[in-house]
C-alpha cells in the first residue's frame, strides 16, 4: 500500500533522484524470441550486487493488470509472474544475491487495514457481478447474441492473493521448480546465490527483505561498499532503504507517470467513449485476433530512484545552523523518515491535518527545525523514538 503520493512529490522536489533506465530487449530471430544473456555487462554502465524483489508488487500486476486482458487460468499468470521477474532481473543483472520475498502473514498493527480492503474488494466484486447479470439480462432480451463460455467465465478473485491460500502455495511450489531451472541452465544465473522467502514465512516482504539487509551488515565480511537496488510499487520502501543507512542503494519500478493525462480509450473495443471497466463488448461474440491480444505492448519503462542523491538532498535540507551540537547525518534521517510516518502508511493511518500533496512534509520540516533544539537532541536514538 504504501505511502500515498510520496513518489511524485520526491520526483518533483528533488529532480536528480530519478535515474532513467536503459534496458535491453530480447532479439527476435525468424519469430523466435532469444532470450537476453544478463551474464554480459549491465548496459547501464553500472553493475549491482544484490537484487530484492517485493514479489507481491509482481504478482497483483501479472494477476489483474490494468492495461491489459487478465490472464484466463492460474497456469497463464505463473507464466506471466517469471517473465515479469525474468524481466526485472534482466534490467537489473546482479551479480551475488537474488533475493525473493513474498508477503506473509501481515503484523498485527496492519492486519485491520488488511482486512477492510479485503472486505472492500469482496464487495465491489459482489456489485460488479451484479451489474453484470443485469447486462446479460438486457443483451438477452434485446436479442443479442451472447458468448456462453464468456457468461460462466468467473473473475480471478485477488483477494485469494494472501497467506494461507491454495494459490499462494501453488504459487511457492513454481517459483522454486522456476528457480532450480534457471540456476541449472542460465549462464546469468551461475554465481547468483538465490533465496526465495515464501508466504509461509511471517512477515511482509519488504520488512523481510529488511531484516535481511540488516543481518548483513552485523556480518564481520560485510563488504560496506555493496550496490544494493530493491524493486517495488511501494512508496515506504525508499523511507525502508533509507533507514538501512547503506551507502548505495537505489529502488527500481515502473514509471508510472510517463503517459499521464494519455487516453487511450478501451483496449478491449478500441472506442474512446468509456474505459475497460464500462465495456460491454467482452459478452458480445466477435472473431478472435490471431495473436489473441499477447504481442502488444503494454509495458511501462522504469526508474531508478537514487536513494545515495536523496540523502544528499536531505543532507542540506535538514541542516540546521544554530545547532549547539554536531550535526548528524544518520540520526536527522532516521527523524525524517519517523515524521514522515505522520502522512500515512501502511501501519498509521495519517492526520487528517496532514496531506503530502499540500506541502504536509515542509511543514513537518520546518517545526521539527525549529523544536530540535529545544528537545536539546534529534527524536530518533538508533532507532528508538
Amino acid at each position: 500500500m504504501g505511502v500515498p503520493a510520496l513518489f511524485r512529490w520526491l520526483s518533483k522536489k528533488y529532480p536528480k533522484i530519478i535515474e532513467k533506465v536503459v534496458e535491453e530487449l530480447p532479439a527476435e530471430i525468424n519469430g523466435v524470441e532469444i532470450p537476453i544473456d544478463i551474464s554480459k555487462p549491465n548496459p547501464n554502465n553500472l553493475e549491482f550486487d544484490n537484487l530484492y524483489l517485493d514479489m507481491n508488487g509482481i504478482i497483483h500486476p501479472c494477476c489483474h493488470p490494468e492495461g491489459k486482458p487478465a490472464p484466463e487460468t492460474e497456469d497463464d499468470m505463473m507464466i506471466e509472474i517469471f517473465k515479469y521477474t525474468e524481466r526485472i532481473i534482466s534490467i537489473v543483472r546482479p551479480r551475488k544475491i537474488l533475493y525473493l520475498a513474498i508477503d506473509g502473514v501481515a503484523p498485527r498493527a496492519k492486519m485491520n487495514q488488511q482486512r477492510s480492503r479485503r472486505f472492500r474488494t469482496a464487495q465491489e466484486d459482489r456489485i460488479k457481478n451484479e451489474e453484470r447479470a443485469k447486462e446479460i439480462e438486457s443483451l438477452k432480451a434485446s436479442g443479442t447474441q451472447i458468448d456462453e463460455e464468456l457468461i460462466q467465465k468467473k473473475s480471478f478473485d485477488s483477494n485469494c492473493i494472501t497467506p494461507g491460500t491454495p494459490f499462494m502455495a501453488n504459487l511457492a511450489k513454481c517459483l522454486r521448480y522456476w528457480i532450480a531451472e534457471k540456476l541449472n541452465y542460465d549462464p546469468g544465473w551461475k554465481n547468483l546465490k538465490v533465496i526465495l522467502s515464501d508466504a509461509s514465512v511471517p512477515g511482509e516482504g519488504e520488512h523481510k527483505i529488511m531484516d535481511f539487509i540488516r543481518g548483513q551488515r552485523s556480518s564481520p565480511y560485510h563488504d560496506p561498499n555493496t550496490r544494493h537496488v530493491i524493486y517495488g510499487l511501494d512508496a515506504d520502501l525508499i523511507m525502508l532503504s533509507l533507514s538501512t543507512h547503506e551507502p548505495h542503494f537505489k529502488v527500481l519500478r515502473e514509471d508510472v507517470f510517463f503517459n499521464d493525462g494519455s487516453f487511450k480509450g478501451c483496449y478491449i473495443c478500441g472506442r474512446m467513449d468509456h474505459i475497460a471497466n464500462q465495456c460491454r463488448a467482452d459478452l458480445v461474440t466477435r472473431p478472435k485476433s490471431k495473436d489473441n491480444g499477447k504481442n502488444v505492448d503494454y509495458n511501462k519503462p522504469y526508474v531508478l530512484l537514487n536513494i545515495e542523491t536523496l540523502r544528499e538532498y536531505l543532507a542540506i535540507e535538514l541542516r540546521v545552523p544554530s545547532m549547539t551540537w554536531p550535526f548528524d547525518l544518520e540520526n536527522a534521517i532516521d527523524d525524517w523518515v519517523f515524521l514522515c510516518f505522520f502522512v500515512g502508511n501502511d501501519f498509521l493511518p495519517h492526520l487528517p491535518s496532514l496531506e503530502i500533496r499540500e506541502g504536509a512534509i515542509d511543514t513537518l520540516i520546518s517545526i521539527w527545525k525549529r523544536c530540535l533544539q529545544l528537545m536539546n537532541g534529534y527524536i530518533t536514538n538508533c532507532g528508538n523514538a
